[in-house]
């Protein structure tokens, strides 16, 4: 391809694209509007979520605040060695220290982390204020308020409690603190997790907290509902056109989709509520199907076997991998953190394996492979996103929260195109399919020589001829064979027969109406079908001018050859109905005129039409 040809092509991708590419923006520009929204601090309020006020660094309420982002006042403890007690952690509050981790992100943690909060409410900071932690695959949290030196409160949070025992049924781990104003009141949390340790705090007040969560279940449910469409639609599609790249995506879209609503806490709110195993291990347990669907999926709308059959192999070898991880997870031969690196090994399998031959394929002017290169040009982004974000290398903002998600969707949206461009091709595979088809069953019918039809064919036109016929539309059934073709045979060879016969069947086609029929029974018989014959006169006249239009000599090598006809015919359904049988009676009628002295146009004995 020319540098001036490379700009256009990848032009006109973009041009199918960038309506998606609008959509994924769209979404994370109103995220990260809704994320500011949600963080806010009231700007009456000295306090706010990078500075609070008091020397202790404590976050201070105020009675016009409605949400504190509770992150820069929290101080941290890591657990080194056996468990520590609420009694052995208040003894070493000095050894809390700022976390110098990114935003709200603690990364892997293998031990427990302890958390303190110190807070104080102005007297007109009354309400009932909540602490939230907005990331549902915490496994635990143990959450104690002391005030005046003095436990007024305890509360266990966590994806590890089971839905029903949770302080306050929700999407994420809330509990409402007893704050009294003007006192100093200090939270205490020790969170412990198989997961990343990513802690979005806050304290919001009820109205605030409900709000907010009305918002993420919008949004949250329009991304699993086009989801749901994508899986619903190519399954529909795949079942119907019998294809497994419909298939594969339909199993990659829902178990996405499902991943998501477990990631987000909407799995454990809405889907599986009473399901602890599930709401436990939703997450890696959905990854896996996610990966084998993907898999599949490339493998069969990049046509790998075609280019490299070992490598589909693997990826098909892959995928089945892939699906019986997540049922040996379920089984408990897999832990959560062994299931965690499966899916997170496996993840980039996909890219990683068929990567170069999408590249090439996409050089060809392939355009599904265009669009696939596209979606993980998008999907990219997103996942690298989200392992910086598990590794605690991000902080935790309104993007670095929803890349992978934005990424996934767009890359579903975008390889949707590519069951279009699938569409198009298994069309165009059953277009091919029939032509073939349609080509077998003329060479069938057809005689090689002369390309009209042959003895099978005639007998299918002549069916399907008396279909239509009644006694005031006359079928006329013409069986010919040539006067003298023998001696040119004999005289100038079988390659110049050839060549007559050939010239015979086109002058033949020349005298008769472009609906009539001409076929080769073989050798030197010839069948001509005639619909619409008003009398038998008029059929005779036909034969007639037929044996009229030979009295010319044909020209064969050069050679003048003089050949007459001989013409006996039949008429449907005077002389009768059976294909066979009209034929046998126009085969008689001509040996009759042969006997007669040849050249000459005869009908069977049969009753004559007036």
């Amino acid at each position: 391809m020319s540098l001036v040809q490379r700009p256009f092509r990848w032009l006109f991708v973009w041009r199918l694209a960038w309506p998606w590419a609008l959509i994924g923006l769209a979404v994370l520009a109103s995220t990260a509007v809704w994320a500011a929204g949600t963080t806010r601090a009231s700007s009456a309020s000295p306090a706010n979520a990078s500075a609070p006020t008091s020397t202790a660094d404590r976050l201070r309420l105020s009675a016009d605040a409605t949400e504190l982002d509770a992150w820069p006042a929290v101080r941290v403890l890591i657990e080194a060695g056996e468990p520590l007690d609420l009694t052995q952690v208040l003894e070493r509050l000095d050894e809390f220290h700022r976390p110098t981790t990114p935003h709200a992100n603690l990364g892997v943690q293998r031990n427990a982390v302890w958390l303190h909060l110190p807070i104080t409410m102005d007297g007109q900071g009354r309400g009932h204020w909540q602490l939230d932690l907005d990331y549902a695959s915490v496994d635990r949290v143990d959450v104690h308020v002391i005030t005046a030196g003095r436990l007024v409160h305890q509360a266990r949070l966590g994806d590890h409690i089971a839905y029903a025992e949770r302080p306050q049924r929700g999407r994420s781990h809330s509990v409402e603190l007893p704050l009294a104003p003007n006192q100093l009141h200090e939270v205490l949390m020790r969170v412990e997790t198989t997961s990343s340790m990513i802690l979005p705090l806050r304290l919001m007040r009820e109205q605030a907290l409900s709000e907010r969560e009305a918002s993420i279940a919008l949004v949250q449910g329009v991304a699993a509902g086009i989801g749901l469409c994508l899986a619903i639609y190519s399954l529909v599609q795949g079942l119907s056109l019998r294809d497994l790249a419909f298939l594969s995506y339909s199993v990659m879209a829902a178990a996405i989709t499902l991943f998501f609503m477990a990631y987000h806490g909407l799995g454990t709110q809405h889907l599986w509520p009473g399901n602890e195993w599930l709401t436990r291990n939703a997450s890696p347990f959905f990854v896996m199907p996610a990966v084998a669907g993907g898999l599949l999926f490339v493998d069969q709308a990049l046509q790998v076997r075609e280019m490299n059959p070992r490598l589909s192999q693997l990826i098909r070898l892959l995928a089945v991998v892939a699906l019986v991880l997540p049922v040996a997870f379920l089984l408990g031969a897999l832990d959560y953190r062994t299931a965690h690196l499966a899916g997170t090994l496996l993840g980039p399998t996909p890219l990683v394996l068929c990567l170069p031959v999408a590249w090439l394929r996409a050089r060809d002017s392939d355009r599904a492979a265009q669009y696939i290169l596209l979606g993980w040009g998008v999907y990219i982004v997103g996942v690298l996103t989200m392992a910086a974000l598990l590794r605690g290398w991000l902080d935790l903002n309104a993007f670095t929260a929803n890349a992978f998600q934005a990424g996934a969707l767009l890359e579903m949206l975008t390889w949707l195109q590519v069951l279009g461009v699938r569409v198009d091709q298994l069309r165009a595979r059953v277009q091919r399919a029939d032509r073939e088809q349609e080509d077998l069953r003329s060479l069938a019918n057809t005689d090689a020589l002369t390309g009209l039809p042959n003895r099978r064919g005639i007998h299918l036109q002549l069916a399907d001829a008396l279909t239509r016929i009644s006694e005031h539309r006359v079928l006329a059934v013409y069986l010919l064979d040539l006067d003298g073709f023998k001696a040119v045979n004999d005289q100038l060879g079988h390659d110049a027969g050839d060549e007559l016969l050939r010239a015979v069947a086109h002058r033949l086609r020349q005298g008769l109406r472009s609906r009539d029929v001409v076929s080769r029974l073989g050798g030197d018989e010839f069948v001509i079908l005639v619909d619409d014959m008003p009398t038998n006169d008029d059929a005779r006249r036909l034969g007639q001018k037929l044996i009229d239009n030979f009295r010319e000599p044909f020209i064969v090598r050069d050679e003048p050859c003089q050949i007459g006809l001989t013409i006996g015919y039949a008429l449907a359904p005077l002389d009768s109905l059976d294909a066979t049988e009209l034929l046998r009676l126009a085969d008689g009628a001509m040996y009759s005129g042969k006997r007669g002295g040849k050249n000459r146009v005869q009908r069977t004995d049969a009753v004559v039409m007036a």
